[in-house]
């Protein structure tokens, strides 16, 4: 549990980082940021794995694969899911639309709490029942302050439900199922890159600091990404959807104060509640954290 709590704390430090980084790459697009994430975090990705000794698990797919055109398919389907997940995560600071991202990561844990009340019986604590309204709270003030919600904040509440829950299905561990995603979108990403950019490596030869930057880039992704399925296989669900409020609220920080985004007096209101719950979330962390665990029992003679 604790593991799990750091490394979903780990990735959300690493996606708001991710976030800004994404707008220091100019001139490069939101297609091409994307494209180079796939491209760069397969290979790290590849290490990881050998390091960990998980390639039996990559192995053990591409065994029963062949026959099982169904599990060939709903592998591709959690392809598809988190590429266009990835795609507007840094399309969006780029578009000025990164508060509106951020508003699908504060909406994105209510949802997957209530995936996993009804759906896996998961249950709740008083405290994270107290928090889960008081982030409601905040959610429901932005949708009727707004009166509707944009185009890219439907995608993250609409699209990431149900890649985890594949993910749950498919009984793929964390490593196994990042490197199937990444490699089924290797090639559109190669295509992009290569193939209708033609003016790709005179990006690089004009700007000599993206030939840093960019594998920077890659390390950054790969960490976060890696970090946040594990921590999606260590934790309850509805855990783990109550700890994606720490992602929101640092991607919120990173487009107000660093990228410029307008915020107006009324928006605050639907952040204080919000911010009020992850307090709260964090302290009975805190305290379950530090509170002993029970007494062993005496060896017998």
């Amino acid at each position: 549990m604790k593991q799990g709590v750091l490394l979903s704390v780990l990735a959300s430090a690493l996606f708001a980082c991710l976030y800004y980084y994404a707008t220091e790459l100019h001139p490069l697009s939101g297609e091409q940021i994307f494209a180079w994430r796939i491209v760069l975090g397969l290979p790290a990705l590849a290490l990881v794995i050998t390091r960990a000794r998980r390639w039996r698990e990559v192995r053990w797919v591409l065994r029963h694969w062949p026959g099982n055109w169904r599990y060939f398919a709903l592998l591709l389907l959690a392809a598809v899911l988190v590429g266009v997940q990835l795609w507007i995560f840094v399309w969006a600071p780029l578009h000025q639309m990164a508060l509106d991202v951020s508003l699908g990561y504060f909406l994105l844990p209510l949802v997957m709490v209530l995936v996993g009340r009804v759906i896996y019986k998961d249950r709740l604590s008083t405290i994270q029942w107290i928090a889960v309204v008081l982030a409601g709270l905040g959610v429901l003030h932005e949708l009727f302050r707004v009166g509707s919600v944009s185009w890219a904040t439907a995608v993250v509440v609409l699209g990431y439900p149900p890649y985890f829950m594949l993910r749950r299905y498919l009984r793929l561990g964390s490593l196994a199922s990042l490197w199937f995603d990444l490699s089924f979108l290797f090639l559109p990403a190669c295509w992009l890159l290569f193939v209708q950019d033609t003016q790709m490596w005179g990006l690089f030869g004009n700007e000599p600091r993206l030939l840093w930057q960019v594998p920077v880039l890659g390390l950054i992704s790969s960490v976060a990404l890696v970090s946040y399925l594990s921590a999606s296989r260590q934790l309850p669900l509805a855990l783990f959807g109550i700890l994606g409020y720490v992602e929101p609220v640092l991607l919120f920080w990173v487009a107000y104060l660093l990228l410029d985004e307008p915020m107006s007096v009324n928006q605050w209101w639907t952040y204080i509640p919000i911010w009020i719950a992850i307090a709260l979330m964090a302290l009975e962390g805190l305290i379950k954290m530090w509170r002993p665990g029970p007494p062993v029992p005496p060896l017998k003679a």
